[in-house]
């Protein structure tokens, strides 16, 4: 199986802590937040990673190569210009093969149970399925309204008004290759884009409710507290 983890962002909100390293490759727990990532594919089974590439590049490529020390194979490519998150993933097209794929936020930490996601996307014979978990503050995150069996029947990236729902985008999703067809060639967001186009064209999306949040770093104060260990929330 194949995961494509999404790794080229500038991470502007850190400010001079992403001048000279990725975000991705930001130390969390003794090793780079991607190299959990990595390693969590790994322990599910999912050897062949496709990673993206934008802001400084030649860090991620230098540390991590083939993948073969992580027991993986990986492949890069590099973006001249952000494509954002569904982009990234067009841009993977005919890497993907048939099968059903991971996509998986490389700037966040998480220890989710791939194999049970994977499993509930195959029972419910999803096109998309989206890891969710319950978050009190979501102005800053993406929110899926949840219909019978936890069928996704709106999303709505960072709210302005009243919450619809406190489920909130873990940036883990299994996709199937039909999906990716409809998403446009260049620039396009999962949260803004992607997803409210699926659910237009009724796809079965459906949320995977987890009880674990995961760790963000998209800040300097979430970057401390994740340091801390009370830094487990998202803005996806």
């Amino acid at each position: 199986m194949k995961a494509v983890i999404l790794a080229a962002g500038k991470g502007e909100r850190l400010g001079s802590l992403t001048q000279k390293l990725p975000k991705p490759m930001l130390p969390y727990q003794g090793k780079p937040i991607l190299e959990h990532n990595i390693n969590l594919c790994r322990q599910h089974g999912i050897r062949e990673i496709l990673i993206n590439l934008h802001h400084l590049p030649e860090a991620i490529e230098g540390y991590f190569q083939d993948g073969s020390r992580w027991g993986v194979s990986i492949r890069y490519k590099r973006e001249e210009k952000i494509l954002g998150t569904s982009g990234a993933v067009k841009n993977f097209e005919k890497e993907l093969g048939k099968d059903p794929f991971f996509v998986i936020y490389g700037d966040n930490y998480s220890d989710v149970d791939l194999s049970q996601v994977l499993k509930i996307h195959h029972e419910k014979k999803a096109a998309m399925s989206l890891v969710l978990f319950e978050l009190q503050d979501v102005s800053i995150s993406g929110i899926a309204e949840l219909g019978g069996n936890d069928r996704i029947i709106r999303f709505i990236e960072k709210p302005n008004g009243p919450a619809i729902s406190h489920w909130v985008n873990a940036g883990i999703y299994v996709m199937e290759k039909v999906l990716v067809e409809e998403i446009p060639s260049g620039f396009s967001d999962f949260g803004k884009d992607a997803i409210p186009l699926f659910i237009q064209k009724e796809y079965p999306l459906f949320g995977v409710r987890v009880a674990k949040p995961v760790v963000a770093f998209d800040t300097p104060e979430l970057l401390k507290k994740s340091q801390s260990g009370s830094g487990k929330q998202t803005p996806r």
